[in-house]
């Protein structure tokens, strides 16, 4: 029986894959896939089609793909990866024969070489075909694209140092010596890399009776899958275009900008660098959010690269800066590519249950579409060897034909990927739109704060941060803090979601709690969900008017105003007739003076006629100043009352102020005189007096038709006027602003 490997297995052998992969970057940055492998083919003399045609080999051996993948299904992935990698290590040996092979004279040498390349291209393609179904297998989806970047980021600062030492050794040696010390150690290095691909778990034989007949259904219902050809013709033209580019491009450095053979090699750095830089970003990203917009997002980077490639100046000392430069963007776009694009393949794409015959026809593709784009970069480059000149900003080179198709294959590439079904609702644009909402920087500090701390008032602090940002990359993080165990975690994450922008998921953790068992998280969500802002929350929150707890229906209906939503003002209307409960009342009233109904002008009047707290009266009479006008003037004239140069003073100033410019309309002189011995007397601070001189201008106004509702304001203020005198301040300011907002500023009201 076939044993499944458990997903803890899985995590704890993840580090044995890491090795593994570190130890191969080191062999193929010394051997076939690294710049210095060019440069030698270059330093044998071969010919730029030669090379092309060597490179290609690489290439078209996944062809044998299609062949071998039953067998290799049969035999076990581990079984046949182990065996096939360490034929090509030995394979790769034969090197260091090339000193003596070279005697025999040029086509000779080519001949050997031609079937040591073609011998470790079969070796090393039989070998891929069980890898990738063996890394589907013993990577769990879940954490694909953080193990993606850890491993990217342990392989790029290997390469990198890898890279460093191979320039180093070219630069002191010469002839061949410095590359048969790189091909010795990359033999050492290659078996190296098969002692810790042996602790990989997993891949043991496919339980199978007939292996080639099941391969061959799956290679129907491969081609048959729309979404995987269109994936495969995406990543065919990406690899059209990149492979002769990543090939050719150091050839491009030493023969056009002048760059030394060992500054050609440093230059790789700069891809290493970017790699490492980029990586842990793109694998944190790709599993918040999907695999689709970080594959667009490298190849977006990739179609600049051939265009800066062309313009980068014909310079050594220059020309070396500038390449390092364009090489740090394309290896942060080789992650994105990379990453996005085999997480997508792997986790939605490919169905596990099919694994080997999608996989086998994806590395057939692309070493097919590979080999070729490497024969055609290869002829292209040695047709346009006599090619120069100038064309307006373009410095026409042998390589200008290969950079102009280069862009013209990754702009289709990135336009046929885009008709891929992602694995999340993300896409490009809404990717990139994270980066320009907030703060982008203080948001990632942010987040790397938030995980690193675990104290409770850190915690705390690190949430409340998280809403400084106002960024929509903190979600996941302030919906983490709103699962956390300690209450005071979760209210202050609800009340920091409340200072962030409207987002879905926030949306929805919020409504979660309204029904809950925890008050105090339910009324801080009703609270936050109106304060929010999102329209969404709107049906959940007249659930909750239904509440069983009054201070769950008091927010809710507060919330409720607060998002205009009109169609609950007949409820609240109803409800503030028939409640005894003075918070719910108070919350009903408030809702229907932020929703401007003012068909309640005449309960809201009541109302406050009734209540005593001094808030509270504030707060009604805000209300009513909400049906006729702006609040800001209310607002303004509350804080200009409880300044330091005293209540009547302001008082007198907002009165002569309305009088100025009411008295272009009333042409009355007794209504001028009311307005300045009212004005006299609030100056005077004597507040009675101004008061009654206040009610004796509204009983002389005239009615106004057009706002019914502000004529029962003033009059409800007159009467308090002539029982009380100026004994609550309230309806002195509510007068004033319905003063305002009528005869002053009538089209508000």
């Amino acid at each position: 029986m076939r044993h499944e490997i458990t997903t803890s297995e899985k995590l704890d052998r993840l580090p044995w894959s890491i090795a593994t992969n570190a130890a191969n970057t080191i062999f193929v940055q010394f051997t076939y896939f690294g710049s210095a492998f060019v440069l030698f083919l270059d330093a044998l003399n071969f010919s730029k089609s030669q090379v092309g045609l060597l490179l290609s080999l690489l290439q078209f051996s996944s062809l044998v793909a299609l062949f071998v993948a039953p067998w290799v299904a049969r035999a076990g992935y581990k079984r046949a990866y182990i065996g096939a990698f360490g034929m090509r290590t030995l394979v790769t040996a034969g090197l260091l024969l090339i000193p003596w092979i070279i005697t025999f004279g040029s086509p000779t040498t080519f001949v050997f070489v031609t079937a040591v390349v073609a011998l470790f291209a079969v070796l090393r393609s039989i070998g891929i075909t069980a890898f990738y179904p063996w890394a589907q297998e013993y990577v769990p989806n879940a954490i694909r694209g953080r193990f993606s970047a850890s491993n990217n980021l342990i392989t790029s600062l290997v390469g990198f140092i890898a890279v460093t030492i191979a320039g180093a050794i070219l630069d002191q040696t010469s002839g061949l010596d410095g590359y048969l010390i790189l091909f010795g150690a990359a033999v050492l290095f290659g078996m190296m890399a098969l002692w810790t691909a042996s602790h990989r778990p997993g891949g043991a034989p496919a339980p199978q009776d007939d292996p080639a007949a099941s391969a061959s259904r799956h290679l129907k219902d491969a081609i048959r899958d729309r979404d995987f050809i269109r994936y495969l013709a995406g990543a065919g033209l990406m690899t059209f275009a990149i492979v002769p580019l990543n090939s050719f491009v150091p050839l491009y450095l030493q023969e056009q900008v002048g760059i030394s053979v060992g500054g050609v090699v440093y230059v790789q750095t700069g891809i290493l660098m970017g790699a490492l830089l980029s990586t842990t970003f793109w694998g944190w990203a790709a599993d918040r959010y999907g695999s689709r917009p970080i594959m667009l997002g490298g190849t977006v980077i990739w179609v600049l690269l051939p265009i800066f490639w062309i313009l980068m100046p014909r310079n050594e000392n220059l020309g070396f800066y500038v390449a390092l430069a364009i090489a740090f963007a394309q290896g942060a776009a080789n992650m994105g590519w990379v990453i996005g694009g085999q997480r997508l393949l792997f986790n939605r794409i490919v169905p596990p249950a099919k694994k080997t015959g999608y996989l086998a026809l994806y590395t057939t593709w692309t070493g097919m579409t590979g080999g070729l784009s490497l024969l055609a970069g290869g002829l292209l480059v040695q047709i346009s060897a006599g090619l120069s000149g100038q064309f307006f900003l373009l410095t026409l080179d042998p390589y200008t034909g290969l950079f102009l198709i280069g862009f013209l294959l990754i702009f289709l590439s990135t336009q046929m990927l885009r008709t891929v079904r992602g694995d999340a609702q993300f896409t490009l644009d809404e990717f990139a739109n994270l980066f320009l909402r907030g703060n982008p920087f203080m948001a990632v500090t942010s987040m790397i704060r938030h995980h690193l701390t675990n104290d409770e008032r850190g915690t705390i602090l690190a949430t409340t941060r998280l809403a400084e940002t106002r960024s929509p990359l903190v979600v996941e993080e302030l919906l983490e803090s709103l699962a956390d165990p300690r209450l005071a975690v979760r209210m202050e994450a609800v009340i920091a979601i409340s200072h962030t922008k409207p987002d879905p998921r926030l949306t929805q953790a919020l409504t979660n709690l309204l029904p809950g068992t925890e008050l105090a998280l339910s009324v801080f969500a009703a609270w936050a969900l109106g304060r929010l802002g999102d329209p969404a929350a709107i049906a959940p929150l007249r659930e909750s008017l239904d509440s069983p707890y009054h201070a769950i229906r008091a927010h809710a209906a507060r919330a409720l105003g607060a998002l205009g939503d009109v169609q609950s003002a007949p409820v609240f209307l109803e409800r503030l007739r028939e409640e005894t409960d003075k918070g719910l009342r108070m919350a009903y009233a408030a809702a229907l003076g932020k929703l401007q109904a003012r068909e309640a002008a005449g309960l809201l009047l009541e109302t406050l006629r009734e209540t005593q707290n001094q808030g509270a009266r504030l707060e009604l009479a805000l209300s009513l100043a909400r049906l006729v006008g702006d609040e800001g003037y209310f607002i303004q004239l509350l804080h200009q009352t409880r300044a330091a140069t005293g209540t009547g003073t302001a008082l007198a100033q907002n009165i002569n102020a309305i009088r100025k410019k009411i008295e272009k309309n009333l042409r009355e002189d007794d209504l001028h005189d009311l307005f300045l011995e009212s004005g006299d007397a609030f100056a005077r601070e004597d507040l009675d007096r101004g008061v009654a001189a206040l009610s004796h201008i509204i009983q002389r106004l005239p009615h106004n038709g057009a706002v019914p509702h502000a004529d029962l304001i003033l009059q409800a203020c007159d009467s308090h006027f002539e029982e009380g005198g100026a004994a609550r301040m309230e309806y002195i300011l509510l007068a004033l602003h319905t003063l305002n907002a009528v005869w002053v500023s009538p089209a508000k009201s």
